[in-house]
Order: C-alpha cells, then structure tokens, then sequence
C-alpha cells in the first residue's frame, strides 16, 4: 500500500479520511479548527457539574474530552484512567505507542493518529516505524522481534478478539503477565477511543504530544 505525501494542513473531519492517506508529521502538518461540526455538542466547562468542570480545567482543551464529559458521573475517574494508561504502566512506553497507532491504523481514525504519532516518536518511534505502521507493514525490518510480536497480538486482539495460541505464546514468552494485561487495556481504550471519535465525527485537533495527560517525552 503506498503512501501519498500529506497535504498542508489535516481536513477538519474524521468523516471519510482515511489514514493511510494522511500519514505524515504532524508536527509540520496541523489540523484546522474551526466552528464544531461534532455529531454532538462539546460541553462547555462553565456549564458541567462541579466534578467535570473541574477534570475539564485541569486538561488540555481536546474537544474529544469535551465529548467524553457528556458522561458526567464516569468522566472525571475516566480521566484519571487515561492517564494511569499513559504514565503508570510496567509496559515499556515505546510498545504501549506502536500498539496505540496499530490500533488507530486498523480502525482508520486520523484523530487517534494524529494525537499519538507525536507521544510515539517522544518515547523512541523512529521516522522508518511511523510509514511502515501507516503502510500496514507490521514485518518491517525497522521493527524488532519483540514490537513485531506486540504489533501482530495487536491485530489479532482487534480483528478477531483472541489471537491464536502461538502468537499468546510468543507474547507471554516476551512480557509478564502484568504487561499482558496492561497492553489488552491500552488495546481496548484506543479501540473505544477510535469508535468515539468517528461515531461522533469530532473536529481534529492539533496534536498535543505527551502533554495531553501531562506524560513526560
């Protein structure tokens, strides 16, 4: 699968992208913002109860949070997940973000992409790991035995919910049972991030990099 040259500027819209087409720096290639286009409305802080506004002030101004607040009662300890995920893992941080972009390639959601290429190439993801991802080449060479194994537990977790008995084997050969299961959590919350984004067609935002849950790069 080849890969075109990124334009100027991301489009504003998830609806109808494809990643594959859109894979580039996104450091020199920003996103527009402009009016909300979201198949919902983003909650404005001054109007969410105490807890959200609260969780709300104290993030970056991502409108996929803005969204996540609609559920008032869940959001403020999902936030507090989100970035347990991203600061407090065993999981060595340079699989937890090619298994992120694995995720966010598979299910096609430029939001994802954008937001994690920048935490990825921050935690060690070189130039040659970022196309081959958005090439869909998993067995690249650029790759070690060990993320290729990650990478290929990744598409099997998300394409078909449990993966062959080799490909556990080779995983639970390679990390402990508390990284196993910290990488399926990471697995299943960029799976749900990616359906909330394109569910709700949410304008992209420009990338935050490792400050969107204050992750040191």
């Amino acid at each position: 699968m080849l890969i075109t040259a990124p334009p100027a500027v991301y489009p504003k819209r998830i609806c109808g992208e494809r990643i594959r087409d859109r894979i580039g720096s996104v450091t020199h290639c920003l996103p527009r913002v402009r009016g909300n286009m979201s198949r919902l409305p983003y909650v404005n802080p001054a109007d969410a109860p105490a807890p959200v506004r609260d969780a709300l002030q104290a993030a970056l101004p991502l409108n996929f949070f803005r969204v996540m607040a609609h559920a008032e009662t869940a959001f403020p300890d999902w936030m507090r997940w989100g970035g347990s995920l991203l600061k407090d893992l065993a999981l060595d941080p340079l699989l937890r973000e090619i298994a992120i972009l694995r995720v966010a390639q598979l299910s096609d959601v430029t939001y994802e992409w954008v937001q994690h290429e920048p935490i990825a190439r921050s935690v060690g993801a070189t130039e040659e790991m970022i196309h081959a991802l958005g090439r869909d080449e998993i067995g690249d060479d650029c790759f070690t035995s060990d993320q290729r194994i990650v990478l290929r537990f990744t598409t099997e977790v998300v394409r078909d919910v449990r993966p062959p008995d080799d490909t556990t084997a080779a995983l639970t050969g390679l990390l402990s049972p508390r990284e196993v299961v910290e990488l399926l959590m990471v697995i299943g919350q960029y799976m749900m991030i990616a359906r909330v984004a394109a569910v709700t067609d949410l304008d992209v935002d420009k990338p935050m990099g490792a400050a969107v849950y204050g992750v040191r790069a």
